[in-house]
């Protein structure tokens, strides 16, 4: 079968402050050639567990999203009081301040890992509305984009210690199911969520690459998530 070829400008950091080609990537059912852009860069010698999230989702949407209302978030910890489940969600540097609802404060905060220098970073709270959270990972045969529709929503309790930004979500259709979802699925804690694109973009774009795509939303069970993940590897093993 045909590979997709597509090409995602990647800025990341490099010492020796000269562009490079990145090297290019190989899976049986997807080529991507990965090009440095204009800014600094590395080279990316292959798929890393968070890399490769952090950087191909997380890059892609901002561009889709024109750089607004789009981020990257990690689960830090989860409300199971019964009737209030959500999750709060954050990151320690690289939440992008258009997701913010009100001022950007920068703060430096002590850093109690790696052996490094204390960090400043953004600190705020991010805006109400709904919104998607993607994953996309390696199954070594194929790559599957997980989708999963939110509502941030006004945290119930002001942090004034927590010394990064944050998102309070409620997933859909609530958190029990869009979590046992998740973890079925496959989906990462590391996310790239936006307020601006929709799932039936990430839709199209997932079908236009050949990639497998699932998507957790209102409508969402657990028995029929179950039989639509059997579905899609029958599918992608015989198409």
């Amino acid at each position: 079968m045909p590979m997709a070829m597509w090409r995602l400008i990647i800025p990341v950091r490099n010492r020796k402050k000269r562009p490079m080609l990145l090297k290019e990537t190989v899976q049986p059912y997807l080529n991507i050639q990965i090009v440095s852009n204009l800014m600094n860069c590395q080279t990316f010698t292959g798929f890393r567990k968070k890399t490769q999230v952090k950087y191909l989702t997380k890059k892609l949407m901002k561009v889709m999203a024109e750089g607004k209302n789009t981020g990257f978030f990690e689960d830090y910890t989860y409300n199971l009081v019964p009737g209030k489940e959500a999750v709060l969600e954050s990151h320690m540097l690289e939440v992008c301040p258009s997701c913010s609802d009100g001022k950007v404060f920068i703060r430096v905060n002590p850093l109690s890992m790696g052996d490094r220098e204390d960090p400043a970073r953004l600190v705020f709270t991010s805006k109400e509305g709904k919104g998607i959270a993607t994953s996309l990972i390696d199954l070594g045969t194929r790559f599957r984009l997980i989708v999963s529709e939110v509502e941030s929503i006004k945290c119930p309790e002001k942090m004034p210690n927590l010394p990064v930004a944050s998102s309070y979500w409620r997933p859909e259709p609530d958190l029990l199911t869009g979590a046992k979802a998740w973890i079925l699925a496959g989906g990462a804690h590391h996310t790239a969520f936006s307020y601006d694109i929709t799932s039936k973009q990430m839709q199209t774009w997932a079908d236009a690459m050949g990639i497998e795509m699932v998507r957790i939303g209102k409508d969402t069970t657990i028995d029929g998530l179950k039989d639509r993940l059997r579905w899609n590897e029958a599918y992608y093993e015989h198409r």
